[in-house]
C-alpha cells in the first residue's frame, strides 16, 4: 500500500414514525454500513458526496468532503486511519484529522474495504461492477495486519469465477470483519452469506431464500456495442452490530428495489429475524435494547449543509497554437475541466456529447477545458483534427495523472464560478450522463 497524493450506494437518518432517543448505533445508510468510531457512527453518503458522523442521537456531528466525491464505504483502522471508498473503485485515505487526503493503491478494478481494530480487509465492490476490467488478483480478498513497526501482511482466499470475464461479479460483495480476524462476505450475485476464519476457511454459509431458482451471471445479445451483464443483486452491506450479531442489507428481488435486513448469529449463521424495509426506511440503527430501528436518510442530513466544496488545483498549460492558459481565465464560469488521450476510445464517443454540451450554453456561462495527457504531440493533434472540437485544448503532455491522481480516461470535474469542485465524472456514462451534466450545470449558471 502507499499513499500517491489526493480521491458505490450510502445517506444519513431521521425519525420514520417518531423522535429518535439515546443510545442509537447507526447500521446502515442509505445502501452503505457504517464504522463506528467511539461514539460516532461515520456514514458515506453518496448523494452528498461527503462522510457524515452521527452521535448517539443521529444528530450530525460532522461532514467532511475535501478528497470525497461518490463515496460507498468507510473503514477506519485502528480507530484513527480512516480510508474512504468511492463509487468508482477509487480509494482515499486521510490523516487522523480527516484534513488531507491521499490515493491508495488497490488490488482491485475497483475496491471496498472493511476493519476491525488494526486488521483491514480489501474485496471486489459490489457497487461497481466491470466484467470486462483486468482482474488478475487471485484472491477473493485481501487483508492487512498493521506490525508494531508499521508494516502491513497480508492473507488471501481464493474464489474463483466459472469464466474469466466473470471474476469481478461473481466475487464482488459486501464485506464485515471481526476482532478475531474472521470475515462475513455476501456476493453481490448470489443469495448466501458466508464467514471464513482469518485463514479463509469457511465456516459456514447461510441463504435467506431470495429464489425460488438462482442463476449464475451470464451475458445477452450485444446492444451495438455493449454487451449487457443478466445478474441479480442480493448482497448490498454486511456490518457487526454492537451486539455481536451480523446484519444483512440485501434485496427482496432480484433488481434491489425492494430492502431487507437479517439478522444473523455469527456462530452458526443462523437467521434470527429479518426485516422488510419501506421506501423512506432507508437508514437502520440499534436502539439502546439493541432493537432495530428504521429512519428517513434524507431527513436525517437535511440540516447538515453541504460542506465547504473542495477548490481545485491550478493549472497554468499550453494550448495547441502555444499560448499559455491557467485557471484563472475560467473564474466567473461553470467550467467543465475533462481529461482526455487519443488511444482512449472513451474519449472518442464522449468528444461529440461535449461539443453538443458545449453548444446549450452562453460563454459568459459556461466553458470547457479539454486537456489532453496525450505524450505523442503527433497523435493528440490527428485526434484533435478528426472531431474538431469547438471548445479548447490543453496540452498536458502526459504528466496530468500524476498531478490530478484520476485512475482512468476519460476524467471530468465540474467545477463551480469560484472553481470550486462541484462534481467529479469517471469514465463516459452515455447521453443519460450528459443529460443529468446539463441540468446541473444549469443548476450552477442560475446559482446566486
Amino acid at each position: 500500500m502507499r499513499l500517491t497524493g489526493v480521491v458505490l450506494l450510502v445517506a444519513a437518518l431521521a425519525a420514520c414514525r417518531q423522535p429518535a432517543p439515546a443510545g442509537f448505533t447507526l447500521l446502515f445508510f442509505r445502501a452503505s454500513s457504517t464504522t463506528q468510531v467511539g461514539p460516532l457512527s461515520w456514514a458515506p453518503d453518496l448523494p452528498g458526496g461527503r462522510v457524515v458522523a452521527f452521535d448517539k442521537q443521529l444528530h450530525v456531528s460532522r461532514v467532511v468532503t475535501a478528497g470525497i466525491d461518490q463515496p460507498v464505504a468507510v473503514a477506519v483502522p485502528c480507530g484513527h486511519i480512516p480510508i474512504v471508498s468511492d463509487y468508482s473503485g477509487q480509494v482515499t485515505g486521510f490523516d487522523t484529522a480527516w484534513t488531507t487526503p491521499g490515493e491508495f493503491e488497490t488490488h482491485f478494478p475497483a475496491s471496498i474495504f472493511a476493519s476491525a481494530g488494526c486488521r483491514w480487509i480489501e474485496g471486489r465492490s459490489p457497487y461497481l461492477i466491470e466484467p470486462f476490467s483486468t482482474d488478475t488478483t487471485k484472491g477473493l480478498v485481501v487483508t492487512y495486519d498493521v506490525g508494531e513497526d508499521g508494516g502491513l501482511s497480508q492473507v488471501g482466499a481464493l474464489h474463483p469465477a466459472a469464466l474469466p470475464f466473470l471474476v469481478g461479479p461473481e466475487n464482488a460483495g459486501a464485506l464485515a470483519l471481526d476482532s478475531t480476524g474472521a470475515f462475513y462476505f455476501a456476493p453481490v450475485v448470489r443469495d448466501e452469506i458466508t464467514k471464513y476464519n482469518r485463514l479463509g476457511v469457511s465456516r459456514w454459509t447461510a441463504k435467506r431464500g431470495l429464489y425460488r431458482q438462482e442463476t449464475e451471471p451470464r451475458f445477452l445479445p450485444n446492444r451495438g456495442k455493449e454487451v449487457p451483464l443478466q445478474m441479480a443483486r442480493a448482497g448490498i452491506a454486511l456490518t457487526l452490530g454492537p451486539d455481536g450479531r451480523l446484519y444483512a442489507l440485501g434485496a427482496d428481488d432480484s433488481t434491489a428495489s425492494k430492502l431487507r435486513v437479517d439478522v444473523l448469529d455469527t456462530a452458526t449463521g443462523t437467521i434470527l429475524l429479518t426485516r422488510h424495509l419501506g421506501p423512506k426506511e432507508t437508514a437502520v440503527a440499534l436502539d439502546e435494547r439493541d432493537s432495530l430501528r428504521t429512519f428517513d436518510a434524507d431527513s436525517l442530513v437535511k440540516n447538515a449543509g453541504v460542506g465547504g466544496r473542495e477548490s481545485f488545483t491550478p493549472f497554468a498549460l499550453p494550448t495547441l497554437r502555444g499560448d499559455t492558459i491557467g485557471l484563472e481565465r475560467y473564474a466567473g464560469k461553470v467550467t467543465l475541466v475533462n481529461f482526455w488521450a487519443s488511444w482512449c476510445d472513451p474519449c472518442r464517443e464522449e468528444f461529440p456529447h461535449m461539443a453538443s454540451l458545449y453548444g446549450k450554453f452562453s460563454r459568459k456561462d459556461f466553458e470547457i477545458a479539454a486537456i489532453s495527457d496525450d505524450v505523442d504531440p503527433a497523435k493528440m493533434r490527428a485526434f484533435v483534427a478528426a472531431y474538431h472540437p469547438p471548445f479548447p485544448i490543453l496540452v498536458g503532455g502526459g504528466r496530468m495523472k500524476a498531478l490530478y491522481h484520476y485512475r482512468g480516461l476519460p476524467y471530468s470535474v465540474l467545477l463551480d464560478r469560484h472553481g470550486r469542485i462541484v462534481k467529479r465524472i469517471f469514465g463516459f456514462g452515455g447521453p443519460q450522463e450528459f443529460q443529468e451534466l446539463a441540468a446541473t450545470i444549469a443548476k450552477e449558471i442560475a446559482a446566486p
